[in-house]
């Protein structure tokens, strides 16, 4: 083990949000905890999450939420500058034995205690490991919608969220699941996961549960519109500062349908009694074990090139799903 009682001073290379559109390698420190049991990681991977870091580079985290939106390890404060992420995945230095899940920024070194650490499961790549944040939200939003046996879902927007969202329910017995996108180029993805695929032209009415996750007014008339009688439609999608149009009108009332929000930071009220933040994350990556999930990582950067080409990644128009940052 690393004797780690001298590195209170010590820094790492962090990539950090410096003003709206501008981001640099920069110079931060290495420990991201106190007490005595740290432990000090070489970065493998980092997952990007598109959404949320897309509404942190252009500065568009409401002042409401700069607490509640903290990384649990984030450097500075919001709007900048600010080292922020939470999708890391590393060995312990003179170990590569082992890897583990932290909720760390892009960073190529942290110093950290070991109960910050989750050790991912024999069989479970580290590369696609990245998707753990993503798969705990997944996982929340399924048990949020009350998803099971037979019901008939619509997942509206096959970003990495809708996805993984997809690829749950899907797993559940006798579901009839549906991923929405304008994007026809995501049906072989969806097919892989074991959904259906329809455009919102040809997207099928009269769902059990709909859940929305493309953050995008357009995606949230759809997923109102696909929604049965009394059926629940969950809004998954985070607008930051924005302030979307919602279709209340219409046959929103006479079908008495259920508007309800999910968020990742609580876990689902119908878990929460028996069901700690640390069981979810566990059960997050035990999903991930499946490989067909590897379909969703669509590109690579390394570490250093990350500057250059994070303005990129996050651009609403951008190609390709989850892009994993490579440390190695």
């Amino acid at each position: 083990m690393p004797d780690t009682k001298n590195a209170e001073g010590a820094q790492a290379s962090c990539l950090t949000y410096v003003s709206p559109g501008k981001v640099e390698l920069r110079r931060a420190p290495r420990r991201l905890g106190d007490g005595d049991n740290l432990v000090m990681l070489k970065a493998q991977h980092s997952g990007i999450s598109r959404g949320t870091e897309r509404l942190v580079f252009n500065g568009l985290v409401p002042p409401s939420e700069h607490e509640r939106m903290r990384g649990p390890f984030q450097h500075g404060d919001f709007p900048f500058p600010v080292g922020y992420g939470y999708s890391w995945v590393g060995q312990v230095v003179g170990d590569i034995t082992q890897s583990y899940f932290g909720l760390f920024p892009h960073q190529d070194h942290v110093e950290v205690p070991r109960e910050a650490l989750t050790a991912l499961p024999d069989g479970l790549d580290p590369r696609r490991a990245v998707l753990t944040a993503n798969m705990e939200t997944a996982l929340n939003i399924a048990w949020d919608s009350g998803a099971g046996p037979g019901d008939r879902i619509s997942v509206v927007g096959g970003g990495v969220l809708g996805l993984l969202v997809g690829g749950v329910v899907s797993d559940i017995a006798g579901t009839d699941v549906e991923i929405v996108d304008i994007d026809g180029a995501r049906e072989a993805v969806v097919r892989a996961l074991g959904a259906g695929f329809a455009t919102p032209d040809r997207a099928t009415g009269d769902r059990d549960i709909v859940i929305h996750t493309s953050a995008s007014e357009a995606g949230l008339a759809t997923a109102l519109s696909l929604a049965g009688t009394e059926a629940t439609v969950v809004e998954a999608s985070w607008f930051g500062a924005n302030t979307p149009s919602v279709p209340l009108g219409g046959a929103f009332h006479s079908r008495r349908l259920v508007l309800k929000s999910s968020q990742v930071g609580m876990v689902s009220p119908s878990r929460r009694v028996r069901w700690s933040y640390k069981r979810r994350l566990e059960m997050a990556m035990r999903l991930l074990l499946d490989d067909k999930y590897d379909r969703l990582i669509t590109g690579d950067v390394a570490f250093a090139d990350l500057p250059y080409q994070i303005g990129n990644i996050l651009d609403p128009k951008a190609d390709g799903l989850a892009t994993a940052v490579s440390y190695l």
